[in-house]
């Protein structure tokens, strides 16, 4: 069972510098995914800051980190959808609902998603998990409603 980076990038539809998961750290496929994402002083959010900021200014967007989500869940469902069943689907984020953040992440640290599928409904995925850096609890999403669309309709949109 191979889940290394090769394997992400066949499934997420999005490329660097949008691909904000480096691996898959466990996977129960179509119950559950843990991947992984190290954040580095590299980071393109990173490039413009000027040196001598205070530490807190160098914290990881939100919307990255919430990204990095989206895609462990996306990666999550579309690992079991990988028998042939649409294809050129692309997932979407439809809704994200009670989401809290508990902190932040820096350069160095390793952002670990825990994401569980609770159900799918057609073209709908439901989900929820929770994002650690260490034992420290980042984010909690209480659901993640995503939607699959025909790749046609998404270029043509």
């Amino acid at each position: 069972m191979n889940r290394g980076y090769a394997h992400l990038l066949a499934l997420l539809p999005v490329r660097h510098p949008m691909v904000l998961v480096d691996r898959i750290t466990a996977l129960d496929p179509g119950h559950a995914i843990e991947t992984a994402k190290a954040v580095t002083g590299g980071e393109p959010c990173y490039g413009g800051l000027a040196a001598g900021l205070p530490e807190d200014r160098y914290a990881y967007p939100r919307s990255l980190v919430l990204e990095s989500f989206g895609q462990s869940a996306a990666l999550l469902w579309l690992d079991g959808r990988s028998n042939g069943d649409d294809d050129d689907a692309v997932p979407m984020v439809g809704k994200l609902r009670d989401c809290r953040f508990a902190g932040a992440a820096f350069p160095g640290d390793v952002i670990r998603h825990f994401v569980r599928l609770d159900r799918v409904a057609e073209d709908n995925a439901f989900l929820s998990g929770e994002s650690r850096v260490g034992d420290r609890v980042l984010l909690t999403v209480g659901t993640l409603i995503a939607v699959a669309r025909p790749a046609s309709v998404v270029r043509s949109g």
